[in-house]
């Protein structure tokens, strides 16, 4: 698994999804944000490496309730095996017609102290999974269980998760709006650089608050407007 350092984790805890999408498409990406998924509950940013999880449409002789009790049943090995500190990315195609997984794996995993899960499929008791404290998205709630459409066949390899490739270490950010994914050797300079973007958007959104144009201020094409940042961010200690 990809090697996060405690400063680019740190970084990625406090910066959002949109400075980080922005951050990206300076770099030429423009697909990075998973499309179609929500948090379940509100709280601090989600930061991990992808551990991945594919699956295909079910068929009837294979996806039954009896395939539970195998221990290399995809789902539930994957679910064992999740390093700690990874986010749990699930290619449900899109499909949210059955559950992705549900509030006992989803618990599995956070005992395992993996960062958060990620589907762009549903969950079944996403009631109780919301109570969790382990971060949780999905497209949304869906209680049939995911052998009615759901057949998992691989663990940890590339994967389409919301309409973006997720390759296996890839860096998954998560706020409150929603899921980014970084290429992994990518990860330090854009944690830096949404890290001095974020700095930059608090010094800019105060001087809003008080009533400042955003003409040259946002992008800071006045001269002034970086002589003044500068002050500010000594001020502020930032």
């Amino acid at each position: 698994m990809t090697t996060l350092t405690d400063q680019t984790r740190n970084k990625l805890l406090k910066v959002s999804t949109a400075t980080l999408t922005t951050a990206m498409f300076k770099r030429g990406f423009k697909n990075v944000y998973i499309q179609g998924v929500r948090r379940l509950a509100p709280g601090p940013n989600m930061v991990g490496p992808a551990y991945t999880l594919r699956y295909i449409p079910s068929r009837e002789d294979l996806d039954v309730l009896s395939s539970f009790a195998d221990r290399s049943n995809a789902q539930r090995k994957g679910v064992e095996e999740c390093p700690a500190g990874a986010v749990f990315v699930v290619d449900s195609r899109g499909d949210a017609t059955a559950a992705s997984a549900g509030c006992i794996l989803v618990t599995r995993l956070q005992m395992l102290g993996c960062a958060g899960i990620v589907s762009d499929g549903g969950f079944r008791d996403s009631p109780e999974i919301a109570r969790l404290s382990i971060p949780a998205y999905h497209a949304r709630p869906s209680a049939p269980t995911n052998l009615t459409k759901h057949h998992a066949v691989a663990i940890n390899d590339p994967i389409g998760c919301g309409g973006v490739a997720v390759f296996p270490g890839d860096i998954m950010v998560g706020d409150d709006e929603g899921v980014v994914c970084l290429p992994a050797h990518l990860a330090d300079e854009v944690a830096e650089d949404g890290w001095e973007m974020t700095v930059f958007e608090d010094y800019v959104l105060e001087k809003v608050q008080e009533g400042a144009s955003t003409f040259g201020l946002y992008p800071p094409t006045a001269p002034e407007t970086l002589t003044d940042f500068a002050a500010w961010r000594m001020k502020q200690g930032r």
